[in-house]
C-alpha cells in the first residue's frame, strides 16, 4: 500500500477518536475556567514579584486554582521547581525520613533511580539518608497485581509510589480507574500509607485526576501538559495539606516553606498556559492516535494502538534497531520550528544509565508538550513520541519523517 494511502487511513483513525477527545477537552476546560472564576483571577494576578516574593497574589492565586482543578487541599506551583523529577524528589524528601520505606509499584523513570540511589552510596540520595527502597513488579501485561502490592506493604512502608505514565518502558500506562482500585485497596488495609502518583504526561487526558480517586499526593512538570506549551519552566505538587507543606520546606527551608518565592514575570505565562492546556492536550492526543495508526500500518509495534485506552500523551513505537530510532528522532527534529538544522545524537545524558537521544526543537527547552521524540538507545529500541501543540504539526513532522525513512531503506 502506498504511503499516501496509509496517511489518509491514519488521519481517518484519528478523526474517529475526535469525539471522545473533544468531550475530554470540553470537560477539563470547564474545570479550568470554573477555578479561574471561583478565585476571581484578574489582571492583578498576572503581575509578578521579585526578591523574597512576599504577598505575591498572582502566585497564591495560581496555587489556589491548582488546588481546585486537581482536587487537593494544598498546592505548590513554582518556577523554582526545575523539572518533574525535581517535583517528585521534593515530595519524596519532604515526607520520607530515616528508617522509612518507599515502595514503588513497577520500576520508576530512569532519572528517579538516581534520586533513590543504589548500593554505590551516591551523594544526596534517599538511600544515603537511610530510607529503604523496594519495588513491586508489574504483572506480565503491565498491569498492577493488587494482591502482590498489598502483600508487599509492611509497617515500615511510609509511601507507595505509582507512575501514571509508562516512562521508558514497554507497557500500558496506568489509567485513573486502575489507580483508583490500587489506592482503595491500599487505604482499606494500610490507611496511613501515603499514596503518591507521578502525574507527568497525564494531566487533562482523562476527566479525573489521581487525587479524585483517593491518592494523597501528585507531582508533575509545567513544561508538560499543564503548561500548555506556554509555561517556560516550573513544576507542581498538589495533595494533602501537610504533605505539600513538607515538600515546600524542602524547596526553600523549614519555617519558610511556600510563604516566599518570587514569580519573576512568570505568572501570566503560567495562567495562560493552564488555560490552553486542555486544548493542547487534545491536539497531542490526536497526533498520538494518528502516529499509532500510521506506524502500525507500516508493520511497527505501537503502544497504545490507535483505538487503545489513553491516560497520557505518550506514543511508544518499537523501532527494532538503533538506526531507526536515530532516524525517527532526527526527522522530528528537522520538522521542528526551533533548531531544525541541528542533528540530535545519542549521548550520555545525566540521570540515565544508557545513552539517550532527544529530539525537541521546542520554544521551551525540553518541553514535552511541544512535539518531541526520544528514548534510550537500548533494546528493543523504542521511540517515545509526545506532545504537539497542533495536530497539523504532528501530522506533517511524522509523515515527512516516515517518508524519508522509507526513501533511505529503513522502512
Amino acid at each position: 500500500m502506498e504511503l499516501d494511502t496509509r496517511i489518509v487511513l491514519a488521519e481517518t483513525a484519528a478523526e474517529r477518536s475526535q469525539q471522545e477527545i473533544n468531550e475530554n477537552v470540553s470537560y477539563n476546560l470547564h474545570k479550568v475556567l470554573t477555578a479561574f472564576r471561583n478565585h476571581k483571577i484578574s489582571e492583578l494576578h498576572l503581575q509578578s514579584s521579585t526578591g523574597y516574593g512576599y504577598n505575591d497574589v498572582g502566585r497564591d492565586g495560581l496555587e489556589a486554582v491548582y488546588r481546585e482543578i486537581f482536587c487537593g487541599e494544598e498546592a505548590l506551583v513554582r518556577h523554582q521547581v526545575v523539572s518533574g523529577t525535581h517535583a517528585i524528589t521534593l515530595a519524596y524528601f519532604g515526607n520520607l525520613f530515616p528508617g522509612d520505606e518507599l515502595l514503588s509499584v513497577g520500576t520508576p523513570y530512569d532519572t528517579l533511580l538516581k534520586v533513590i540511589g543504589s548500593e554505590k552510596k551516591e551523594m544526596g540520595t534517599l538511600r544515603e539518608l537511610g530510607i529503604a527502597y523496594r519495588e513491586v513488579p508489574l504483572a506480565e501485561n503491565g498491569s498492577i497485581d493488587l494482591t502482590t502490592v498489598l502483600d508487599a506493604i509492611s509497617p515500615k512502608t511510609k509511601m507507595v509510589s505509582l507512575q501514571r505514565s509508562k516512562g521508558y518502558q514497554w507497557r500500558p500506562s496506568l489509567t485513573i480507574d486502575e489507580i483508583a482500585v490500587v489506592t482503595k485497596g491500599i487505604k482499606s488495609r494500610w490507611p496511613h500509607v501515603i499514596v503518591f502518583v507521578d502525574n507527568c504526561y497525564g494531566e487533562f487526558v482523562e476527566k479525573k485526576e489521581p487525587l479524585e480517586v483517593g491518592a494523597d499526593l501528585i507531582a508533575g512538570s509545567l513544561i508538560k501538559n499543564p503548561g500548555g506549551g506556554i509555561a517556560p519552566c516550573g513544576g507542581y505538587i498538589v495533595g494533602k495539606k501537610e504533605l505539600v507543606e513538607r515538600a515546600a520546606m524542602r524547596l526553600t527551608a523549614p519555617g519558610i516553606g511556600g510563604e516566599i518565592g518570587p514569580s519573576l514575570g512568570n505568572n501570566r505565562l503560567f495562567y495562560q498556559g493552564l488555560f490552553h492546556a486542555p486544548h493542547v492536550v487534545g491536539e497531542a492526543l490526536w497526533g498520538a492516535v494518528f502516529t499509532a495508526s500510521l506506524c502500525a500500518g507500516l508493520g511497527l509495534e505501537v503502544m497504545p494502538q490507535e483505538d487503545g485506552i489513553r491516560t497520557d500523551i505518550i506514543q511508544a513505537i518499537k523501532m527494532g534497531n538503533r538506526e531507526r530510532v536515530l532516524a525517527f528522532c532526527q526527522g522530528i527534529q528537522r520538522y521542528s520550528p526551533i533548531d531544525s538544522h541541528v542533528t540530535p545524537i545519542a549521548w550520555d545524558m545525566p540521570g540515565y544509565e544508557d545513552q539517550v537521544i532527544m529530539a525537541a526543537g521546542a520554544f521551551v527547552q525540553g518541553s514535552s508538550i511541544e512535539l518531541s521524540a526520544d528514548g534510550p538507545v537500548r533494546e528493543p529500541y523504542i521511540v517515545y513520541m509526545q506532545g504537539g501543540t497542533s495536530r497539523q504539526h504532528v501530522k506533517l513532522a511524522v509523515t515527512e519523517t516516515i517518508r524519508e525513512m522509507i526513501m533511505n531503506g529503513l522502512l
